[in-house]
């Protein structure tokens, strides 16, 4: 009996790893794989697009401000004898803004290629074909089932 029980856990294995085998070889999961390595490459450059193109200018056209840099001190640091002992104790909401506005373009850049994919897709929707006219031969028949349907319809009710 514990024979034939291991021996079905074994069968189960086999087909659990030909099942994990199809799905991971799979054209879906590899596209999948694919979209997450290039969305993280994605958010390294959207962050430097933001960080080093898009806040200095920013940053000077407000008064040369770093947002990074931004924050409210809620407890001072305390120095003894030149040395930090104990850290400030800070809210940094430049960061933070930093990070709304690396979202705000990242979701924006996401929108517009989705846009732009969306409009191809419609671009490419295959028109049905219109069916075509019924030939003469069929409209000759459908004429002839026609009219034997009412012969028949009258020979019923002449009963």
């Amino acid at each position: 009996m514990l024979k034939n029980i291991l021996k079905k856990d074994v069968v189960k294995g086999k087909v659990f790893f030909q099942d994990f085998k199809a799905f991971a070889i799979k054209g879906n999961m590899i596209d999948m794989a694919v979209g997450v390595i290039i969305g993280g490459a994605f958010g390294k450059v959207v962050s430097s697009l933001v960080n080093d193109i898009i806040m200095p200018p920013l940053g000077y056209l407000i008064g040369g401000v770093n947002f990074k840099d931004l924050k409210l001190v809620l407890k001072n640091a305390e120095v003894k004898d030149g040395v930090e002992t104990v850290a400030a104790v800070s809210f940094n909401y430049g960061s933070f803004l930093q990070n709304i506005f690396d979202f705000l373009v990242i979701a924006f850049s996401v929108f517009v290629m989705l846009r732009i994919a969306n409009n191809l897709m419609k671009s490419k929707k295959v028109v049905p074909p219109v069916p075509a006219k019924p030939s003469n031969e069929e409209i000759l028949l459908t004429e002839i089932r026609d009219l034997l349907k009412e012969k028949c319809k009258s020979a019923e009710a002449d009963k």
